[in-house]
Protein backbone atom coordinates (compact mmCIF):
# COMPACT_ATOMS: atom_id res chain seq x y z
CA UNK A 1 0.00 0.00 0.00
CA UNK A 2 2.75 2.54 0.99
CA UNK A 3 4.34 1.79 -3.37
CA UNK A 4 1.13 2.65 -4.50
CA UNK A 5 -0.05 5.59 -2.46
CA UNK A 6 3.15 6.98 -2.37
CA UNK A 7 3.18 6.96 -6.34
CA UNK A 8 0.28 8.46 -6.90
CA UNK A 9 0.91 10.90 -4.50
CA UNK A 10 4.12 11.91 -6.55
CA UNK A 11 2.25 11.96 -9.57
CA UNK A 12 0.04 13.93 -8.52
CA UNK A 13 2.26 16.31 -7.04
CA UNK A 14 4.28 16.80 -10.44
CA UNK A 15 0.69 17.53 -12.02
CA UNK A 16 0.14 14.12 -14.16
CA UNK A 17 -3.90 13.67 -14.35
CA UNK A 18 -6.16 11.63 -11.92
CA UNK A 19 -6.98 9.11 -14.35
CA UNK A 20 -3.27 8.37 -15.50
CA UNK A 21 -1.74 8.68 -12.35
CA UNK A 22 -4.43 6.39 -10.91
CA UNK A 23 -3.13 3.99 -13.53
CA UNK A 24 0.65 4.42 -13.56
CA UNK A 25 0.39 3.76 -9.57
CA UNK A 26 -1.71 0.69 -10.04
CA UNK A 27 1.22 -0.18 -12.73
CA UNK A 28 3.99 0.08 -10.61
CA UNK A 29 1.97 -1.77 -7.86
CA UNK A 30 1.79 -4.69 -9.95
CA UNK A 31 4.94 -4.66 -11.45
CA UNK A 32 6.82 -4.45 -7.74
CA UNK A 33 4.26 -6.64 -5.87
CA UNK A 34 2.61 -8.84 -8.46
CA UNK A 35 4.09 -9.24 -11.71
CA UNK A 36 2.55 -13.09 -12.71
CA UNK A 37 -0.64 -10.74 -13.33
CA UNK A 38 0.34 -7.97 -15.62
CA UNK A 39 -1.12 -10.05 -18.52
CA UNK A 40 -4.74 -9.75 -16.94
CA UNK A 41 -4.50 -6.08 -16.72
CA UNK A 42 -5.87 -4.63 -19.93
CA UNK A 43 -8.86 -7.53 -19.88
CA UNK A 44 -9.05 -5.59 -15.61
CA UNK A 45 -8.95 -1.98 -17.60
CA UNK A 46 -11.56 -2.91 -20.30
CA UNK A 47 -13.56 -4.75 -17.39
CA UNK A 48 -13.99 -1.34 -15.71
CA UNK A 49 -15.94 0.01 -18.16
CA UNK A 50 -17.90 -2.80 -19.65
CA UNK A 51 -20.51 -2.53 -17.60
CA UNK A 52 -24.97 -2.07 -18.65
CA UNK A 53 -25.89 0.13 -15.70
CA UNK A 54 -23.03 3.21 -17.27
CA UNK A 55 -24.82 4.03 -20.55
CA UNK A 56 -26.99 5.89 -18.24
CA UNK A 57 -24.14 8.57 -17.31
CA UNK A 58 -23.23 10.05 -21.09
CA UNK A 59 -27.08 9.86 -21.84
CA UNK A 60 -27.88 12.10 -18.81
CA UNK A 61 -25.05 14.33 -19.70
CA UNK A 62 -26.47 14.17 -23.26
CA UNK A 63 -29.78 14.90 -22.06
CA UNK A 64 -28.88 18.28 -19.91
CA UNK A 65 -26.95 19.31 -23.00
CA UNK A 66 -29.77 18.97 -24.81
CA UNK A 67 -32.24 21.10 -22.52
CA UNK A 68 -29.67 23.82 -22.36
CA UNK A 69 -29.08 24.72 -25.47
CA UNK A 70 -33.01 24.53 -26.33
CA UNK A 71 -33.27 27.48 -23.92
CA UNK A 72 -34.73 26.26 -20.89
CA UNK A 73 -32.48 28.27 -18.60
CA UNK A 74 -34.13 31.59 -19.65
CA UNK A 75 -37.40 29.63 -19.02
CA UNK A 76 -36.56 28.51 -15.36
CA UNK A 77 -35.00 32.52 -14.32
CA UNK A 78 -38.17 34.14 -15.07
CA UNK A 79 -40.16 31.13 -14.05
CA UNK A 80 -38.64 31.92 -10.25
CA UNK A 81 -38.80 35.67 -10.76
CA UNK A 82 -42.06 35.57 -10.47
CA UNK A 83 -42.63 34.34 -7.09
CA UNK A 84 -39.77 35.92 -5.37
CA UNK A 85 -38.78 39.20 -7.58
CA UNK A 86 -40.60 41.36 -5.18
CA UNK A 87 -38.25 40.22 -2.49
CA UNK A 88 -34.97 42.18 -1.40
CA UNK A 89 -31.98 39.87 -3.15
CA UNK A 90 -34.76 38.67 -5.28
CA UNK A 91 -32.40 37.64 -8.26
CA UNK A 92 -30.37 35.82 -5.35
CA UNK A 93 -32.83 34.13 -4.82
CA UNK A 94 -33.86 33.63 -8.22
CA UNK A 95 -30.43 31.96 -8.70
CA UNK A 96 -31.23 29.35 -6.15
CA UNK A 97 -34.30 28.13 -6.90
CA UNK A 98 -32.96 28.23 -10.51
CA UNK A 99 -30.21 25.85 -9.30
CA UNK A 100 -32.63 23.68 -7.43
CA UNK A 101 -34.88 23.01 -10.86
CA UNK A 102 -32.06 23.08 -12.95
CA UNK A 103 -29.89 20.08 -11.05
CA UNK A 104 -33.08 18.22 -11.74
CA UNK A 105 -32.69 18.16 -15.13
CA UNK A 106 -28.96 18.26 -15.95
CA UNK A 107 -27.42 15.85 -13.52
CA UNK A 108 -24.38 17.88 -12.67
CA UNK A 109 -23.53 20.83 -10.99
CA UNK A 110 -20.87 21.79 -13.51
CA UNK A 111 -23.86 22.97 -15.94
CA UNK A 112 -25.65 24.04 -13.34
CA UNK A 113 -22.43 26.76 -12.74
CA UNK A 114 -22.12 27.22 -16.47
CA UNK A 115 -25.80 27.24 -17.34
CA UNK A 116 -27.30 29.86 -14.68
CA UNK A 117 -24.35 31.68 -14.76
CA UNK A 118 -23.77 32.88 -17.64
CA UNK A 119 -27.50 34.45 -17.61
CA UNK A 120 -27.63 35.72 -13.63
CA UNK A 121 -24.23 37.02 -12.80
CA UNK A 122 -24.63 39.84 -15.59
CA UNK A 123 -28.41 40.37 -15.11
CA UNK A 124 -27.10 40.74 -11.18
CA UNK A 125 -24.25 43.08 -11.86
CA UNK A 126 -26.47 45.32 -13.73
CA UNK A 127 -29.41 45.47 -11.08
CA UNK A 128 -26.74 46.51 -8.65
CA UNK A 129 -25.23 43.53 -6.86
CA UNK A 130 -21.30 42.70 -6.74
CA UNK A 131 -19.82 40.24 -8.64
CA UNK A 132 -18.49 38.43 -5.90
CA UNK A 133 -21.55 37.97 -4.03
CA UNK A 134 -23.55 36.78 -7.91
CA UNK A 135 -20.52 34.53 -8.71
CA UNK A 136 -20.67 33.01 -5.04
CA UNK A 137 -23.83 32.28 -4.61
CA UNK A 138 -23.85 30.86 -8.36
CA UNK A 139 -21.05 28.51 -7.49
CA UNK A 140 -22.77 27.48 -4.15
CA UNK A 141 -26.08 26.93 -5.40
CA UNK A 142 -25.30 24.36 -8.18
CA UNK A 143 -23.95 22.19 -5.83
CA UNK A 144 -27.36 20.68 -5.92
CA UNK A 145 -27.28 19.82 -9.23
CA UNK A 146 -25.39 16.60 -8.25
CA UNK A 147 -27.43 15.75 -5.06
CA UNK A 148 -31.33 16.47 -6.47
CA UNK A 149 -31.73 14.09 -9.07
CA UNK A 150 -31.47 12.74 -11.55
CA UNK A 151 -27.77 13.21 -10.94
CA UNK A 152 -24.61 11.58 -12.81
CA UNK A 153 -22.44 10.62 -9.67
CA UNK A 154 -25.17 8.80 -8.08
CA UNK A 155 -25.54 6.57 -10.92
CA UNK A 156 -21.59 6.19 -10.94
CA UNK A 157 -21.60 5.23 -6.91
CA UNK A 158 -24.87 3.12 -8.01
CA UNK A 159 -22.19 0.66 -9.82
CA UNK A 160 -19.61 0.88 -7.64
CA UNK A 161 -21.71 0.13 -4.98
CA UNK A 162 -24.04 -2.06 -6.78
CA UNK A 163 -27.04 -0.21 -4.78
CA UNK A 164 -30.57 0.89 -6.64
CA UNK A 165 -30.70 3.81 -8.53
CA UNK A 166 -34.26 4.77 -8.48
CA UNK A 167 -33.30 4.68 -4.46
CA UNK A 168 -30.19 6.73 -4.46
CA UNK A 169 -32.36 9.63 -7.02
CA UNK A 170 -35.09 9.54 -4.33
CA UNK A 171 -32.49 9.15 -0.97
CA UNK A 172 -31.00 12.72 -2.57
CA UNK A 173 -34.48 14.73 -3.01
CA UNK A 174 -34.79 15.47 0.67
CA UNK A 175 -31.40 16.59 0.47
CA UNK A 176 -30.76 18.71 -2.23
CA UNK A 177 -33.98 20.50 -1.68
CA UNK A 178 -33.24 21.21 2.35
CA UNK A 179 -29.97 22.88 1.13
CA UNK A 180 -31.77 24.82 -1.31
CA UNK A 181 -34.60 25.96 1.19
CA UNK A 182 -31.45 26.84 3.84
CA UNK A 183 -29.47 28.43 0.76
CA UNK A 184 -32.58 30.49 0.79
CA UNK A 185 -33.07 31.59 4.23
CA UNK A 186 -29.15 32.56 3.76
CA UNK A 187 -29.61 34.77 0.99
CA UNK A 188 -32.72 36.90 2.36
CA UNK A 189 -30.15 37.44 5.29
CA UNK A 190 -27.34 38.63 3.87
CA UNK A 191 -29.46 40.60 1.09
CA UNK A 192 -31.26 42.61 3.90
CA UNK A 193 -28.04 43.05 5.29
CA UNK A 194 -26.13 44.67 2.59
CA UNK A 195 -28.89 45.93 1.36
CA UNK A 196 -29.44 44.34 -2.30
CA UNK A 197 -32.12 45.60 -4.35
CA UNK A 198 -35.18 44.33 -5.29
CA UNK A 199 -36.70 43.23 -8.81
CA UNK A 200 -39.96 45.17 -9.50
CA UNK A 201 -42.16 42.90 -11.05
CA UNK A 202 -45.56 43.96 -12.44
CA UNK A 203 -47.17 40.72 -13.87
CA UNK A 204 -51.04 39.88 -14.48
CA UNK A 205 -52.51 36.83 -14.11
CA UNK A 206 -52.44 36.20 -17.99
CA UNK A 207 -48.92 36.98 -17.79
CA UNK A 208 -48.39 33.95 -15.16
CA UNK A 209 -49.81 31.45 -16.31
CA UNK A 210 -47.93 32.29 -19.90
CA UNK A 211 -44.64 32.24 -17.64
CA UNK A 212 -45.80 29.01 -15.97
CA UNK A 213 -46.89 27.42 -19.38
CA UNK A 214 -43.20 28.12 -20.88
CA UNK A 215 -41.25 26.90 -17.85
CA UNK A 216 -43.65 23.06 -17.48
CA UNK A 217 -41.73 21.28 -19.90
CA UNK A 218 -38.76 21.78 -18.10
CA UNK A 219 -40.45 21.70 -14.36
CA UNK A 220 -41.67 18.24 -15.19
CA UNK A 221 -38.68 17.15 -16.44
CA UNK A 222 -36.94 15.73 -13.20
CA UNK A 223 -40.50 13.97 -12.61
CA UNK A 224 -40.61 12.33 -15.91
CA UNK A 225 -37.13 11.07 -15.84
CA UNK A 226 -36.83 10.14 -12.15
CA UNK A 227 -40.56 8.56 -11.62
CA UNK A 228 -40.13 6.31 -14.42
CA UNK A 229 -37.37 4.78 -12.41
CA UNK A 230 -39.11 4.71 -9.22
CA UNK A 231 -42.42 3.18 -10.45
CA UNK A 232 -40.54 0.56 -12.05
CA UNK A 233 -41.63 1.65 -15.63
CA UNK A 234 -37.79 1.75 -16.61
CA UNK A 235 -34.64 0.65 -15.74
CA UNK A 236 -31.97 3.74 -15.39
CA UNK A 237 -30.42 3.45 -18.44
CA UNK A 238 -33.71 3.38 -20.21
CA UNK A 239 -34.97 6.20 -18.49
CA UNK A 240 -31.94 8.27 -19.69
CA UNK A 241 -32.73 7.38 -22.92
CA UNK A 242 -36.63 8.34 -22.76
CA UNK A 243 -34.99 11.85 -21.38
CA UNK A 244 -32.83 12.31 -23.91
CA UNK A 245 -35.94 11.62 -26.26
CA UNK A 246 -38.06 13.81 -24.24
CA UNK A 247 -34.83 16.58 -24.42
CA UNK A 248 -34.65 16.83 -28.24
CA UNK A 249 -39.04 16.53 -28.30
CA UNK A 250 -39.25 19.60 -26.20
CA UNK A 251 -35.73 21.80 -27.61
CA UNK A 252 -36.99 20.98 -31.09
CA UNK A 253 -40.68 20.82 -31.46
CA UNK A 254 -42.23 22.64 -28.52
CA UNK A 255 -39.74 25.42 -27.20
CA UNK A 256 -38.28 25.39 -30.71
CA UNK A 257 -34.97 26.84 -29.56
CA UNK A 258 -32.67 24.14 -29.87
CA UNK A 259 -31.07 23.91 -33.64
CA UNK A 260 -30.38 20.24 -35.72
CA UNK A 261 -27.02 21.99 -36.65
CA UNK A 262 -25.86 22.03 -32.84
CA UNK A 263 -26.83 18.42 -31.89
CA UNK A 264 -23.28 16.98 -33.18
CA UNK A 265 -21.52 19.81 -31.20
CA UNK A 266 -23.56 18.64 -28.00
CA UNK A 267 -23.03 15.02 -28.99
CA UNK A 268 -19.35 15.34 -29.45
CA UNK A 269 -19.18 17.15 -25.68
CA UNK A 270 -21.18 14.49 -23.95
CA UNK A 271 -18.82 11.67 -25.30
CA UNK A 272 -15.65 13.51 -24.76
CA UNK A 273 -16.94 14.30 -21.46
CA UNK A 274 -18.46 10.62 -20.67
CA UNK A 275 -15.07 9.59 -21.70
CA UNK A 276 -12.87 11.22 -19.28
CA UNK A 277 -14.39 9.68 -16.54
CA UNK A 278 -14.70 6.79 -17.98
CA UNK A 279 -10.98 6.57 -18.34
CA UNK A 280 -11.27 7.53 -14.66
CA UNK A 281 -13.39 4.79 -13.84
CA UNK A 282 -11.39 1.73 -15.79
CA UNK A 283 -8.32 2.78 -13.69
CA UNK A 284 -9.62 3.44 -10.60
CA UNK A 285 -10.94 -0.21 -11.06
CA UNK A 286 -7.38 -1.69 -11.01
CA UNK A 287 -7.37 0.26 -7.42
CA UNK A 288 -10.31 -1.62 -6.49
CA UNK A 289 -8.92 -4.82 -7.28
CA UNK A 290 -6.16 -3.78 -5.35
CA UNK A 291 -7.83 -3.39 -2.23
CA UNK A 292 -9.49 -6.26 -2.87
CA UNK A 293 -6.13 -8.68 -3.29
CA UNK A 294 -4.78 -6.95 -0.22
CA UNK A 295 -8.13 -7.17 1.86
CA UNK A 296 -7.94 -3.52 2.76
CA UNK A 297 -11.94 -2.94 3.16
CA UNK A 298 -12.45 -6.17 5.62
CA UNK A 299 -9.34 -5.03 7.12
CA UNK A 300 -10.66 -1.37 7.70
CA UNK A 301 -14.40 -2.67 9.14
CA UNK A 302 -13.16 -5.19 11.28
CA UNK A 303 -10.46 -2.28 12.75
CA UNK A 304 -13.27 -0.17 12.85
CA UNK A 305 -15.87 -2.18 14.42
CA UNK A 306 -13.32 -3.26 17.30
CA UNK A 307 -12.74 0.78 18.23
CA UNK A 308 -14.31 1.53 21.58
CA UNK A 309 -15.36 4.67 20.31
CA UNK A 310 -18.68 6.17 19.97
CA UNK A 311 -20.14 5.76 15.96
CA UNK A 312 -21.26 9.14 15.80
CA UNK A 313 -17.55 9.77 16.32
CA UNK A 314 -16.14 7.51 13.96
CA UNK A 315 -18.82 9.57 11.06
CA UNK A 316 -17.44 12.60 12.16
CA UNK A 317 -13.99 11.42 10.95
CA UNK A 318 -15.12 10.08 7.86
CA UNK A 319 -16.97 13.31 7.49
CA UNK A 320 -13.72 14.99 8.20
CA UNK A 321 -12.07 12.55 5.08
CA UNK A 322 -14.85 13.01 2.80
CA UNK A 323 -14.59 16.77 2.98
CA UNK A 324 -10.64 17.21 2.62
CA UNK A 325 -10.26 14.55 -0.36
CA UNK A 326 -13.04 16.31 -2.31
CA UNK A 327 -10.46 19.65 -1.82
CA UNK A 328 -7.87 18.06 -3.42
CA UNK A 329 -9.92 15.11 -5.82
CA UNK A 330 -12.76 15.14 -8.41
CA UNK A 331 -16.11 14.02 -7.83
CA UNK A 332 -16.08 10.80 -9.91
CA UNK A 333 -12.02 9.24 -8.46
CA UNK A 334 -13.52 10.48 -5.71
CA UNK A 335 -16.45 8.32 -5.66
CA UNK A 336 -14.40 5.33 -6.98
CA UNK A 337 -11.63 5.65 -4.31
CA UNK A 338 -13.72 6.22 -1.21
CA UNK A 339 -17.05 3.79 -2.00
CA UNK A 340 -14.77 1.03 -1.64
CA UNK A 341 -12.81 1.71 1.45
CA UNK A 342 -15.24 3.06 3.50
CA UNK A 343 -18.66 1.49 2.81
CA UNK A 344 -17.88 -2.12 4.31
CA UNK A 345 -16.95 -0.67 7.20
CA UNK A 346 -20.40 1.80 7.03
CA UNK A 347 -22.31 -1.27 6.73
CA UNK A 348 -20.73 -3.04 9.70
CA UNK A 349 -21.85 -0.08 11.87
CA UNK A 350 -25.00 -0.17 10.60
CA UNK A 351 -25.19 2.57 8.31
CA UNK A 352 -27.05 2.23 4.82
CA UNK A 353 -25.61 1.80 1.32
CA UNK A 354 -28.07 4.76 0.58
CA UNK A 355 -27.79 7.04 3.12
CA UNK A 356 -23.69 6.64 2.48
CA UNK A 357 -24.59 7.35 -1.00
CA UNK A 358 -26.07 10.47 -0.28
CA UNK A 359 -23.63 11.56 2.24
CA UNK A 360 -20.62 11.05 0.35
CA UNK A 361 -21.87 12.85 -2.69
CA UNK A 362 -23.39 15.92 -0.45
CA UNK A 363 -19.85 16.11 1.43
CA UNK A 364 -17.69 15.66 -2.27
CA UNK A 365 -20.14 18.27 -3.78
CA UNK A 366 -18.76 20.83 -1.64
CA UNK A 367 -15.27 20.07 -3.05
CA UNK A 368 -16.85 21.76 -6.74
CA UNK A 369 -16.61 25.14 -4.76
CA UNK A 370 -13.54 24.85 -2.63
CA UNK A 371 -9.40 25.45 -4.13
CA UNK A 372 -7.75 24.07 -5.46
CA UNK A 373 -9.93 22.48 -8.01
CA UNK A 374 -13.30 23.27 -7.40
CA UNK A 375 -14.33 22.57 -11.14
CA UNK A 376 -17.17 25.27 -10.23
CA UNK A 377 -15.21 28.07 -9.17
CA UNK A 378 -13.25 27.80 -11.86
CA UNK A 379 -16.12 27.83 -14.74
CA UNK A 380 -17.41 30.74 -12.41
CA UNK A 381 -14.23 32.63 -12.92
CA UNK A 382 -14.49 31.83 -16.33
CA UNK A 383 -17.66 33.30 -16.70
CA UNK A 384 -17.33 37.00 -14.15
CA UNK A 385 -13.69 37.30 -14.20
CA UNK A 386 -13.40 37.14 -11.05
CA UNK A 387 -10.29 35.99 -8.80
CA UNK A 388 -11.51 31.95 -8.01
CA UNK A 389 -10.44 33.28 -4.12
CA UNK A 390 -13.14 35.93 -4.09
CA UNK A 391 -15.44 34.02 -5.13
CA UNK A 392 -14.98 31.33 -3.06
CA UNK A 393 -15.22 33.85 0.13
CA UNK A 394 -18.40 35.24 -1.19
CA UNK A 395 -19.76 31.27 -1.31
CA UNK A 396 -18.69 30.58 2.05
CA UNK A 397 -21.81 31.33 3.82
CA UNK A 398 -23.82 29.65 1.15
CA UNK A 399 -21.80 26.11 1.69
CA UNK A 400 -23.14 26.53 5.56
CA UNK A 401 -26.60 25.13 4.15
CA UNK A 402 -24.50 22.12 2.63
CA UNK A 403 -22.51 21.40 5.66
CA UNK A 404 -25.57 21.95 8.11
CA UNK A 405 -27.49 19.32 5.69
CA UNK A 406 -24.15 17.03 5.77
CA UNK A 407 -24.66 16.88 9.40
CA UNK A 408 -27.75 16.26 9.48
CA UNK A 409 -28.19 13.43 7.00
CA UNK A 410 -25.37 11.78 8.74
CA UNK A 411 -27.01 11.34 12.22
CA UNK A 412 -30.55 11.53 11.09
CA UNK A 413 -30.62 8.51 8.23
CA UNK A 414 -34.61 9.30 7.72
CA UNK A 415 -33.57 12.06 5.73
CA UNK A 416 -31.91 10.16 2.94
CA UNK A 417 -33.76 6.65 3.70
CA UNK A 418 -37.42 7.77 4.21
CA UNK A 419 -38.74 8.31 0.41
CA UNK A 420 -37.00 5.17 -0.81
CA UNK A 421 -38.80 3.34 1.92
CA UNK A 422 -41.87 5.10 1.46
CA UNK A 423 -42.34 4.67 -2.41
CA UNK A 424 -40.07 1.34 -3.28
CA UNK A 425 -40.51 -1.09 -0.43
Amino acid sequence: MLILLGSLLCFLLVGVPIAYSLGLSGLAYFWMVHPELLSVLPARFFAGMNSYAMIAMPLFVFMGLLMNSGGITTRLIDFSLMFVGRLRGGLGLVNVIASMVFGGISGSSVSDTASVGAVLIPEMKKKGYSLEFASGITVASSTMGMIIPPSVPMVIYAYISEESVGRLFLGGLIPGVLIGLLMLVITVIVSYYKKFPTAATTLSNRDRLVLTGRAFPALIMPVFVVGAVVLGLATATESAGLGVLYAFFVGLFLLKELELKAVPKLLRDSIQTSATVMIIIALSKLYVWILALERIPQSLALFVSGLDVPVFAILAVVLVIILLVGTFVDVSPAILLLTPVFLPAMKLLGINGIQFGVILITGLAMGLVTPPVGMCLNVCSAISKVQIGRIFKAALPFLLANLITLILITYIPHLSLWLPSLLMD
